[in-house]
């Protein structure tokens, strides 16, 4: 008989990893899903969303949270767009509630409301403000397996993140060479 193995987590933040921003708007393609425009009427930005990216996060073996200020605005407007079902949604603390020395010290806001969330669960982050100091923090306050994929806002999602990702998240699931 053999162990059951839990799906990691895959924490997803919407701007920069689906939304990307920062270059030129006249670089970025727009896509047009949903029945008309009026949808990226009130957010423009909307329409920077791939909606081939659903498919394939959908296709990663993981279980998909949303880690995003969007918190449930995001089952709302961008599961949709791209074909994702509702997902469960990270609930961040009070501003008031974040320790200022962790601030002060380069972690971000969300890092140890992530750990907390995962409950030692084994879980992938990707956002586009992870940094070492998140990185070294998670190594030293979660038991479970973690990979912070930190995205280029510029260009959001690419081929080599899906590429890593999927790789990270088959060994930690226990599904490499299936």
């Amino acid at each position: 008989m053999t162990g059951f193995v839990e799906r990691p987590l895959l924490f997803l933040d919407v701007d920069g990893p689906l939304i990307p921003f920062g270059a030129a708007p006249q670089e970025y393609p727009t896509y047009q899903t949903g029945p008309g425009p009026r949808e990226t009427e009130s957010n423009p930005l909307l329409g920077r969303i791939n909606p081939g990216h659903g498919p394939r996060l959908a296709a990663l073996p993981c279980d998909l949270v949303w880690a995003t200020t969007w918190m449930a605005d995001a089952n709302e407007c961008v599961a949709p767009r791209i074909g994702l079902p509702q997902l469960a949604v990270v609930t961040w603390p009070e501003p008031s509630d974040v320790d200022e020395h962790d601030e002060r010290n380069g972690l971000h806001w969300k890092t140890r409301a992530l750990v907390d969330w995962a409950a030692g669960r084994s879980f992938a982050w990707v956002d586009d403000e992870i940094t070492d100091t998140d990185r070294a923090w998670v190594s030293a306050h979660h038991r479970g397996h973690a990979l912070l994929h930190r995205v280029d806002a510029r260009r959001g999602l690419t081929d080599p993140d899906f590429v890593a990702l999927n790789a990270w998240l088959r060994r930690t699931a226990g599904l490499v060479g299936t």
